[in-house]
């Protein structure tokens, strides 16, 4: 087993750098081996554009899905990129490590996205969900919130974390990748405990380590969050209209 952690977070010891440690730790000691890519530590650029492509497909004009092909079929991919899709392509397990920041994974997680799942090695228009390139094997979020639970709740003011996290853990099962439920952290920034309350605050901030450590010995029995594939759908991509689910 091996498994690789992709860590959005500026500040190493920060929280998020806490967990990430952790998962390194806890994994190690079940024999698993573990690599990570610290977004920001590495300086990740997390634009695409022109100025990755220096061997173009089309001079006059800047198409992302074809300079990604074409640098794909020349071997002419960015070092950074590739770097990265070696390191997914080596895990059995993924895990995403970073904050909830504006109701979304920060900016460099998103541009990461953008430039590693690349079109035409990675995904086609046939060659994704559940006959993605990474199928058979898992992703997690790791995510911590400023925020208490309650207010991530379906009727909470933050908005509830399942929708929020939707899109990322959708763009994984999209992927292929066998989406695990989510470790969340919440009220990491204090969650409302006063400053004299400190020693909660740090009972809790151990609360959610122990959590994650429990979390990550029980993979085993993680069961996937569970998703449409192609044969759920019609001819124009809508659920079939004699699915199960049209009637849930």
């Amino acid at each position: 087993m091996h498994a690789h952690i992709v860590f959005a977070h500026p500040e190493a010891r920060s929280f998020n750098g806490a967990l990430a440690d952790i998962a390194e730790e806890t994994l190690a000691a079940q024999g698993i081996t573990v690599t990570r890519s610290d977004l920001y530590g590495e300086l990740f650029d997390t634009v695409e554009g022109p100025a990755h492509y220096g061997e173009r497909a089309d001079e006059a004009y800047f198409s992302a899905l074809a300079e990604q092909r074409h640098a794909g079929n020349a071997r002419t991919r960015p070092a950074d990129v590739q770097r990265e899709i070696d390191r997914l392509t080596a895990a059995d397990l993924v895990i995403l490590q970073f904050p909830l920041w504006w109701h979304a994974q920060p900016a460099i997680l998103k541009g990461w996205f953008d430039r590693v799942f690349v079109y035409g090695e990675l995904y086609t228009g046939r060659r994704r969900y559940d006959e993605g390139h990474f199928r058979g094997k898992r992703a997690l979020l790791s995510v911590t919130t400023g925020g208490p639970a309650a207010t991530f709740s379906p009727y909470g003011r933050g908005g509830p974390i399942e929708r929020l996290l939707w899109p990322i853990h959708y763009s994984l099962h999209y992927m292929g990748f066998d989406v695990l439920p989510p470790f969340v952290a919440h009220g990491i920034q204090g969650g409302g405990i006063a400053y004299e309350q400190r020693d909660v605050f740090e009972q809790h901030l151990d609360g959610l380590k122990r959590g994650w450590a429990e979390r990550l010995n029980t993979l085993d029995s993680a069961r996937p969050i569970p998703f449409t594939g192609w044969q759920d759908w019609d001819d124009h991509g809508v659920l079939r209209a004699d699915h199960p689910l049209r009637w849930a």
